[in-house]
């Protein structure tokens, strides 16, 4: 429940009533984040969309048809604006105050935690980028341009097996990789998951797909890592055929790419390791 009082038909102006709420201070470190996600995704909206957005402002959430797809979006906006207000409201300290307005303040403190929560997680699909990436992300091709929405969240390289569940098995007992057994989507697979990277297993209909090595392209498949002499040892150490060892560091500086390794699975795939070099 909201206690401003609101404009009835301008979304722009609740967005600077929650920009002006923001640059008072005391609020989360991802609130900035929070209102530029709901604000990107509201100017894309149209009218319509953005009027029930206004109509959940003033109670009027019950006249919105319950099939809309954007609810959540409206309720994030709700959150938001709940959040401001009692964030606006605990920052004036009365001189004297009586137990009951000591509980509501207190219970009302506690409650900031479950609006953070939801700062700056997805929504309807997209993410909010302030412009900072996480370390291990590549970089490579990178907008890094502030207030970019994200739509693709990740992505999975695919291996066509002759017996998936006999590829899984290697890759979970010498790689370290998790295995999800997926029979609900158009292409029924085994998905492989270790830190970032994803690959999914897919059974063969014929011959299966030959490695990359016979077209004259020398990986299957890149794994990038910050440090490759750790993944290079565990590797090594579970029995896994080492193709390209890796160089010494010192050796490493003279060579034209980057630091990296190739191992072979159990189809004869070959997997280059390079080494992940994060630049400004």
């Amino acid at each position: 429940m909201l206690n401003k009082e609101y404009p009835l038909h301008d979304m722009n102006l609740v967005f600077d009533m929650i920009e002006n709420s923001i640059s008072k201070g005391g609020t989360h470190e991802k609130t900035a984040d929070e209102m530029n996600l709901l604000m990107h995704l509201y100017a894309g909206l149209p009218a319509e969309a953005v009027e029930q957005g206004m109509m959940f402002i003033h109670g009027r959430a019950c006249e919105i048809p319950a099939t809309s797809d954007i609810i959540p979006l409206h309720v994030r906006l709700m959150n938001l604006l709940e959040y401001l207000e009692k964030v606006e409201y605990l920052s004036e300290i009365p001189e004297t105050m009586s137990g009951e307005e000591i509980t509501k303040r207190s219970e009302m403190l506690n409650s900031l935690e479950e609006h953070e929560k939801r700062f700056g997680t997805p929504l309807l699909g997209y993410q909010f980028n302030s412009g900072a990436s996480a370390p291990s992300e590549v970089k490579e091709g990178e907008d890094n341009g502030n207030g970019r929405l994200l739509l693709m969240n990740s992505q999975a390289a695919v291996f066509a097996c002759n017996d998936i569940y006999r590829t899984a098995i290697f890759y979970e007992d010498k790689l370290g990789f998790k295995a999800v057994h997926l029979d609900d989507e158009a292409m029924p697979h085994i998905k492989l998951m270790r830190d970032n990277i994803a690959i999914v297993l897919v059974k063969s209909e014929g011959p299966v797909t030959k490695p990359a090595r016979e077209f004259g392209i020398k990986y299957d498949m890149y794994i990038y890592c910050s440090e490759p002499l750790l993944l290079h040892n565990e590797i090594a150490g579970n029995g896994i055929k080492i193709i390209e060892d890796l160089p010494e560091a010192k050796a490493a500086q003279k060579q034209g790419t980057n630091r990296q390794f190739v191992f072979e699975d159990i189809d004869g795939r070959h997997i280059c390791v390079s080494q992940y070099l994060e630049t400004n």
